[in-house]
């Protein structure tokens, strides 16, 4: 890659923008970071919402082109470099489930994790886009079961996706911490890509509290 087709990753420690930045790292990709300070509100300045008028990281700039919303940077990333072998290539038979599981989390899991978070009433069954939370939930779980991965043996970026999710999910409660999750989410944060973004990440959260005087 030339200098101008290096990445852009805007960036904030400790949120949804992780699971972006590690999977760089996965992939070996050039990558440059815009960090956002989100205890200083920078997310919500002009500048940023310019950029992302929803003031939401993870968000990519590459080749002219800004890439918002993760499933989608998961997925663009991924099949930037193919070489890494952590995407099913357009001929596989994986590539149909990979894609599936990616959307997944976007279009069911999420929207059930905030309405749980909020301690909202979910929609009647028929008008929920997750069903219900633990149908939701189950199926993740069914597929996670046949293990190590999604799809076996062989990791993906789907697996990173997942494997912060529920992470950070089981630690704030949100997710029940089932033997199934639990081993999941520990092979995913034994890897040395998340190990080395979890440190840097404690890292740039503790100088922006310190200058948040926090």
């Amino acid at each position: 890659m030339t200098t101008t087709d290096r990445i852009t990753l805007y960036y904030a420690p400790q949120s949804r923008a992780t699971g972006a930045r590690v999977l760089l790292e996965e992939l070996g990709a050039p990558y440059d970071l815009q960090v956002l300070n989100m205890k200083a509100g920078e997310q919500r300045k002009p500048a940023y919402l310019a950029i992302n008028p929803l003031g939401k990281v993870p968000a990519v700039h590459h080749r002219g082109a800004l890439v918002t919303e993760q499933v989608a940077i998961f997925i663009y990333l991924a099949d930037l470099f193919p070489q890494a072998g952590l995407t099913p290539a357009l001929d596989d038979a994986r590539r149909g489930p990979y894609l599936r599981w990616i959307a997944y989390y976007g279009s069911s899991f999420e929207p059930a994790l905030i309405d749980r978070f909020m301690k909202r009433e979910p929609a009647p069954v028929t008008q929920s886009p997750y069903a219900d939370f633990d149908t939701m939930l189950g199926a993740l779980e069914s597929q996670l079961a046949r293990g190590p991965y999604l799809f076996g043996g062989q990791i993906t970026a789907a697996d990173i996706l997942w494997g912060i999710a529920l992470n950070w999910t089981m630690m704030f409660g949100l997710v029940p911490r089932t033997d199934v999750f639990v081993r999941y989410a520990e092979r995913i944060a034994a890897r040395p890509a998340f190990q080395r973004i979890s440190a840097a990440d404690d890292e740039i959260a503790a100088a922006h509290a310190a200058a948040a005087g926090v």
